[in-house]
């Protein structure tokens, strides 16, 4: 579990980080570069799970040997599956990374919700639904690790 106390934000406790796969951890089904050193250290304090439709086929390849839990949605509202996913298992106490559309509902409801802007970009309603955009993935995913560098952004 993750604990940061940001002023006139309030104080997040997370336990669970769910990070959507293609356009945020990875490009065209590709494991973007770092993402896996980096999910395997936040695994020793979060648990970790990764929802998507794999519109390429390569999730589960691509997160092996990561400690995760992969869930494949169905193409159809993806939107609602994500957020009902995150309310089953505490909105309250989870953070979530995304870049389209069909994110932008979870990182609205979530505790701490992060998007990433990558080469296939980044929906504007998932932008607006955010608490904090990145640059990419492993910089956001980094922020879990330097908790200043999230009180620096969202306090008032």
């Amino acid at each position: 579990m993750i604990e940061i106390s940001i002023p006139d934000f309030g104080n997040i406790r997370i336990r669970h980080l769910v990070l959507d796969y293609n356009g945020t951890l990875a490009c065209d089904g590709k494991l973007l570069d770092g993402v896996k050193e980096e999910l395997v250290r936040l695994s020793e304090s979060l648990e970790i799970h990764v929802l998507t439709a794999d519109t390429f086929g390569k999730a589960k390849a691509g997160l092996d040997g990561i400690p995760c839990k992969l869930t494949i949605l169905p193409k159809e509202a993806q939107d609602k599956g994500k957020l009902d996913f995150i309310m089953q298992l505490g909105a309250s106490e989870t953070a979530c990374i995304g870049n389209g559309r069909n994110d932008r509902l979870m990182l609205a409801n979530s505790a701490l919700g992060i998007a990433v802007i990558l080469e296939e970009g980044a929906a504007s309603v998932t932008l607006a639904s955010a608490d904090v955009v990145c640059k990419d993935i492993v910089t956001a995913l980094k922020l879990f690790s330097n908790p200043l560098r999230l009180i620096a952004t969202l306090r008032s």
